[in-house]
């Protein structure tokens, strides 16, 4: 930190004249005065965490109507709709089953904030019932149920956002335009890494009854039958393989996508090589890795990630972010900002701070997508995929002890094992969407 107090005092930010054009052309995106007949009908899908948080940046935007909630919780359920009647002093419908909400005529847009199990389902009936889709990240919690999602927007013509906000972030544009002006040089290597205490799950408790108010067998859906836990539910599921992928789904989409974006990456790797286990807390009760280390290979450079669940330091004083590795300099970025350390005297140090509109922006970037009917939101459909791809596969290296090749047009593994992970087996009455 003294470092970069020093540099910021010093060195003059890069931030004038790299703002990203479609950021600045429009200054005031939320307060625009609308008419009635503007009003767009939104319902959200999972209101607890992530869900009502994006439902909340909606309705900065005036032209947001919250119609209807949804939620297995029925003790969330309540607390949300009392939460968003104080927003807008109107009552939204409450349901338990999404699949009666999707039938209103008046929902315009849906927003997905469940667990990652049950992203795919929820999108591609939403896109059926003729709704457009902001989608938490990952999209999805295997590799066949992103190509089913990617091809339910392009066969309805719905317009669908991923929740991976930095994609709409000021300085991460910036971050963009510096790594392709070339004032790093040559990136041989970039490495990505986040570090969380909440990965881990130091103190299993015994199954129990379901709590009241709670539709366990809903909230399983596709995934296997399954006794309730209360350390395998709320927020905690994402350390369990059947919902999620821990740190590399959750945090490795957001980080990888940046890293992706920086290198031009729009295809899978030539290869992957994991290693992971729960090395650093070995009662650990999560099922995912609390340590795990991806090699992703291209042609001249290599992308690695690392995460040590259980820990909050890392590289260059930071728990979480990724670093470009030139052969002028290293561009180190995280939500907090980015900054340049100069190889030597081969480049300028520059610091880029944010302004932490990320999410806000997104949301509103979006909002114009729907009004506008344009495709190419900010995090695409496409987009989302590819990333959750990346970050299933290193899991699944791991999870094989393997090197592997992904075909992606032939959907295949250079591995018998890897393919049983590429598709999950719903289970009944769920079906896994067709095309």
């Amino acid at each position: 930190m003294e470092r970069r107090k020093f540099i910021r005092n010093s060195v003059s930010t890069l931030a004038v004249g790299l703002a990203a054009p479609s950021m600045l052309q429009n200054s005031n995106l939320f307060a625009q005065r609308i008419s009635a007949n503007d009003k767009i009908g939104v319902g959200l899908i999972g209101c607890r965490g992530m869900g009502w948080s994006n439902l909340a940046d909606f309705l900065i935007n005036p032209e947001i109507d919250c119609v209807a909630l949804c939620d297995i919780d029925q003790n969330v359920l309540n607390r949300r709709a009392a939460d968003a009647e104080k927003l807008r002093n109107s009552k939204p419908a409450l349901y338990g089953d999404y699949r009666k909400m999707l039938e209103r005529k008046d929902i315009d847009v849906v927003i997905i904030g469940t667990p990652d199990h049950w992203h795919c389902l929820q999108m591609t009936d939403a896109c059926a019932a003729g709704k457009d889709v902001y989608v938490e990240k990952p999209i999805a919690n295997t590799i066949a149920e992103c190509d089913a999602m990617v091809a339910a927007a392009k066969y309805h013509n719905r317009v669908v956002q991923v929740g991976q906000q930095q994609r709409s972030g000021d300085h991460w544009h910036e971050m963009k335009q510096y790594i392709d002006s070339g004032k790093l040089g040559k990136i041989a290597q970039v490495n990505v890494w986040a570090n969380f205490n909440y990965a881990t799950i130091l103190n299993p408790v015994p199954d129990s009854t379901v709590p009241a108010g709670i539709d366990f067998d809903f909230w399983l859906g596709p995934a296997p039958m399954r006794t309730f836990n209360e350390k395998r539910f709320h927020g905690s599921w994402r350390m369990f393989w059947d919902y999620g992928g821990g740190l590399m789904t959750d945090w490795g989409v957001h980080l990888l996508d940046m890293a992706l974006w920086g290198m031009n990456v729009t295809d899978m790797p030539n290869r992957v090589l994991s290693s992971g286990g729960n090395f650093a807390y070995p009662d650990n009760y999560a099922e995912t890795f609390d340590t795990l280390s991806v090699i992703y290979e291209f042609d001249d450079f290599t992308i690695q990630w690392n995460n040590v669940a259980g820990t909050e330091t890392g590289p260059y004083g930071r728990n979480y972010g990724l670093a470009f590795k030139g052969t002028n300099g290293t561009l180190v970025a995280n939500r907090e900002g980015w900054e340049v350390i100069p190889e030597k005297n081969k480049a300028e140090p520059a610091i880029c701070e944010p302004d932490y509109q990320d999410h806000k922006k997104h949301v509103a970037q979006f909002i114009e997508c729907v009004k506008k009917r344009d495709f190419n939101t900010a995090c695409t459909i496409d987009n989302g995929s590819l990333c959750a791809k990346y970050a299933h596969l290193g899991n699944i290296s791991a999870r094989v002890k393997s090197t592997l090749v992904y075909d992606d047009k032939r959907k295949t593994f250079n591995n018998k094992e890897a393919d049983k992970l590429i598709k999950p087996n719903y289970r009944q009455p769920w079906k896994f969407p067709k095309a």
